[in-house]
């Protein structure tokens, strides 16, 4: 199976989480051994903010403050790749077309961010669209997509299934800017819709929530 993996920076980068990027790297080796075909795309999360937030001090515009965080998300996919070893590419994917080479030569693509306007989610879809993947799965710091921020709403409820078209009923931003922070980007969810690829949206927090989506068990919320 050919699956795009789009690990939250709220899961691995806010704090960094050596012990949870070990405990990833363990999962994409058993899966790669299961021979799945793999794309796996890193944030930088408040790490990646903070720097945006710095940029912006500075008075640099947005595509600046998106080129910093950017090169903060290609840090934590390098901590990945350097750890998953020869299984790895040899380098950090800096474009669409580097992504495919790296998985056609039958290694694991791990990336960061591309180019500014663009988030990790977005940069996943594209991966997706690209290489015709079976299925997207999105590791956050939430059980799922829920029908309000469940951070604050405590009466918040968590959808076990959603259609594209629904989703866009649960979005807090409908465009891109630098730092956005939310479930899935709404330029990748075009992206996604376009190609129907299903995407599964899950607790990242917990690793194995990942093998069992691909073992095809009911985690999370899945978009189709």
């Amino acid at each position: 199976m050919r699956i795009v993996i789009r690990i939250g920076g709220s899961v691995v980068a806010s704090p960094i989480n050596p012990t949870l990027i070990s405990r990833y790297v363990e999962l994409l080796k058993d899966l790669k051994m299961q021979e799945h075909e793999l794309a796996v795309v890193v944030g930088g999360g408040t790490l990646a903010r903070d720097f945006i937030e710095a940029a912006k001090n500075l008075g640099l515009n947005e595509s600046a403050q998106d080129e910093v965080a950017i090169s903060v998300s290609r840090i934590f996919a390098q901590l990945f790749l350097k750890k998953l070893g020869e299984l790895g590419c040899e380098a950090i994917p800096l474009t669409v077309e580097d992504a495919v080479k790296c998985l056609q030569n039958g290694k694991v693509a791990v990336m960061g961010g591309l180019k500014p306007g663009m988030t990790t989610d977005t940069v996943a879809a594209l991966i997706a669209e690209k290489v015709n993947v079976n299925l997207l799965i999105k590791a956050t710091d939430q059980e799922g997509i829920y029908n309000k921020d469940p951070r604050k709403h405590a009466d918040a409820v968590m959808l076990e299934h959603l259609s594209f078209e629904e989703l866009s009923n649960v979005f807090a931003e409908d465009k891109h800017k630098a730092g956005i922070h939310q479930i899935l980007d709404p330029e990748a969810v075009k992206i996604l819709k376009r190609k129907r690829v299903r995407v599964v949206v899950v607790n990242g927090f917990k690793p194995e929530n990942i093998l069992a989506v691909v073992k095809g068990k009911h985690v999370g919320t899945m978009i189709d």
